[in-house]
């Protein structure tokens, strides 16, 4: 329901453009906003980035200044672009979309299965 794609190995300094798209019973409903996670080899999980439906951004501390969210009118395309990467920007990175439908009181939403950021020189 979700894919994403744009990772591989780059240099520190190097950039990156992920990219992830909503298919399948994913575009059937509402999608409301998109986002971007990370996983580091022997960390948890961090959130790195959000686009509301309404084209509104938020960036955690760490990647602000040097990542850019964005989305595709059809709103069921995001885009991470990743400049002046840094070793510590290694890692997996998912991208969800979550919807206008509820469960158990949260939004649900659709997580894709990842595309790897290496970093080296």
């Amino acid at each position: 329901e979700v894919a994403e794609s744009g990772g591989g190995s780059v240099q520190p300094g190097g950039s990156l453009r992920l990219s992830c798209e909503v298919s399948g019973s994913g575009v059937l409903v509402e999608i409301k906003d998109m986002g971007w996670y990370r996983v580091a080899p022997g960390k948890q999980r961090e959130w790195v980035a959000t686009v509301t439906s309404d084209g509104g951004t938020k960036y955690s501390a760490f990647v602000e200044g040097r990542f850019i969210i964005s989305r595709h009118n059809a709103k069921t395309t995001a885009y991470l672009q990743l400049d002046k990467i840094a070793p510590e920007d290694a890692g997996s990175y998912f991208c969800y979309a979550e919807t206008a439908v509820f469960v158990a009181g949260n939004p649900f939403r659709f997580w894709g299965s990842g595309t790897p950021v290496t970093v080296s020189s």
